[in-house]
Order: C-alpha cells, then sequence, then structure tokens
C-alpha cells in the first residue's frame, strides 16, 4: 500500500493530550492532518505563548503534519441576544487568530442550532460566517464548513444545517474561495436523502475534507466503522468515481482504531 494513500488521512486529535504529542503520533503513524480543539487544558487558546507556538510549527514543518482547529459546536453560531452575539463572535476571531499564529490551513465552521426560530437562528448564521469568512480571507485561513447532525424530532434543540436543503441556505449565499465543505458523512446518514444526497446535490469539488465515523441512522453517535449501518465501500467508490482527492479526517476509537481502520479505507483508494 503506497504511503501517499495513507496519508490522505488525519484525525480529531484527543483534548486530553498535548497538540505536541498528536503531531508526533501523526507523524510516527502516517497520519497527514490533524483536527485539535483549543478550549481546554492541555491544547486551551491561552496556553500559546510564542515559545509554544514556535514549537508546534516546527513540529509540523518537521513532519510534514498539517493542522487545523475545530471549535466548539455547542457555541450556537446562530446567537442573536445581545452580549451573547458579540461573545459568539469574540470565540471564533480568537480561534481563527490562534490559527494564524500556528500556521492552520483550516478553522472548522458551524452553522449552529436553533429552538424554533428558525428565520432569525438563520439569519445570524450566516451573517456570522460572513463576517468571520472576511477576517478568514485576510488570514488566509479556509473555513472548513460542517453539515451539523439531526436531533431527534422532539428535541428543544435542532442544529442547522442538518440536511440537504438547509446546507443550500449557506452556500447559496456565501461566496469566498475561502470557504469550502467538510463533508460529515455520519451526519448525512441521519436524514432521509442519505450521505449519497449531499454528494449528488453538491458534489466533491469544493469539499475540503471527509469526516468518517459510524452511526446506525437513528441518532449522533461516533461509532467505529463497522460498528453502523454505513456503507463505506460504497462511499469510497463513489468518491473515487467523482474525482475526489483530498482528505479524511477520522473521529472515532482510540488510536489503534484509527490505524487499523485507515489502513482498510486506504486501501478502497
Amino acid at each position: 500500500m503506497q504511503n501517499s494513500m495513507k496519508e490522505r488521512f488525519g484525525f480529531d486529535a484527543p483534548k486530553n493530550k498535548p497538540i505536541e504529542e498528536s503531531i508526533q503520533w501523526a507523524a510516527e503513524n502516517g497520519f497527514g492532518y490533524i483536527d485539535f480543539q483549543a478550549d481546554v487544558p492541555p491544547n486551551d487558546i491561552a496556553s500559546f505563548d510564542r515559545a509554544r507556538v514556535r514549537k508546534v510549527r516546527d513540529l509540523c514543518e518537521t513532519h510534514e503534519v498539517a493542522i487545523g482547529i475545530h471549535p466548539s459546536s455547542a457555541i450556537n453560531n446562530a446567537e442573536y441576544v445581545p452580549i451573547m452575539s458579540e461573545a459568539v463572535d469574540g470565540y471564533l476571531y480568537a480561534n481563527l487568530e490562534l490559527a494564524q499564529r500556528l500556521g492552520c490551513g483550516w478553522l472548522i465552521g458551524h452553522g449552529g442550532y436553533h429552538f424554533g426560530d428558525v428565520a432569525q437562528r438563520r439569519n445570524a448564521a450566516i451573517e456570522r460566517i460572513q463576517r468571520l469568512l472576511a477576517r478568514a480571507e485576510q488570514a488566509e485561513i479556509v473555513i472548513f464548513f460542517e453539515n451539523h447532525n439531526r436531533e431527534p424530532e422532539y428535541a428543544e434543540i435542532h442544529y442547522i444545517p442538518h440536511n440537504v436543503e438547509e446546507t443550500h441556505w449557506f452556500f447559496d449565499t456565501l461566496r469566498s474561495p475561502y470557504l469550502k465543505w467538510a463533508f460529515n458523512v455520519a451526519h448525512g446518514h441521519l436524514v432521509p436523502e442519505g450521505w449519497e444526497g449531499f454528494l449528488e446535490t453538491f458534489g466533491v469539488e469544493n469539499i475540503g475534507q471527509v469526516r468518517l465515523n459510524d452511526n446506525t441512522g437513528e441518532y449522533e453517535i461516533h461509532l467505529i466503522p463497522g460498528e453502523g449501518t454505513i456503507d463505506f465501500a460504497a462511499l469510497f467508490a463513489q468518491l473515487n468515481r467523482r474525482g475526489y482527492e483530498g482528505w479524511f479526517s477520522l473521529g472515532f476509537g482510540d488510536d489503534a482504531d484509527k490505524v487499523r481502520v485507515r489502513d482498510v479505507f486506504a486501501a478502497y483508494l
């Protein structure tokens, strides 16, 4: 198996491990990409002083590992309440600034969630991503915008966008060379159109990363591929047929699971 195929895979870094250790582990195990959160120790934003930033950048350059920041989806990007709305902007801008300091290639973007007040939340989310994109363009950081997961019908909150129709709200409105799609396959598996419907609608031309884990099609859970009902062989066949040449982010299991499943998936390429 060619190493170049293996290196098309990355992973969500464990929150309890310093990002420096994740970079080292990625290099030792043939992964080329890492998503990490900068919310809590040991990787909270305040911990990245000048010396640590230099160390992270040096590790990435030495090992040829690319990193990006994945802000928390618990922070509601569809927030419109005064004071709270400004705080959400501040949170995103702080993550973007850190991404620029670290030499990150991307920042994951979310639409947020609503409580039945769909129109207000949708407008707030689109306007917020527009503001973020304006800053991202200046920083030359790409925003990977992710399709969210469906919540149960009677849940109090519902994420946007969680289906093809809602994803259109964003991609039909937002225009920037620094906006790409973080295609979350497992989230697509939770809606009637399935991940197949997302690919049929949006294609692969603007995918920045493909996010992979498994579920049973019932609710959001990060199962190891093979434990749920997603047909990954069919997924890779479609992506290959459509000419996708980008990378895949693994969001499941422990280190051994990631290596084992990565090698299976790499054979599909």
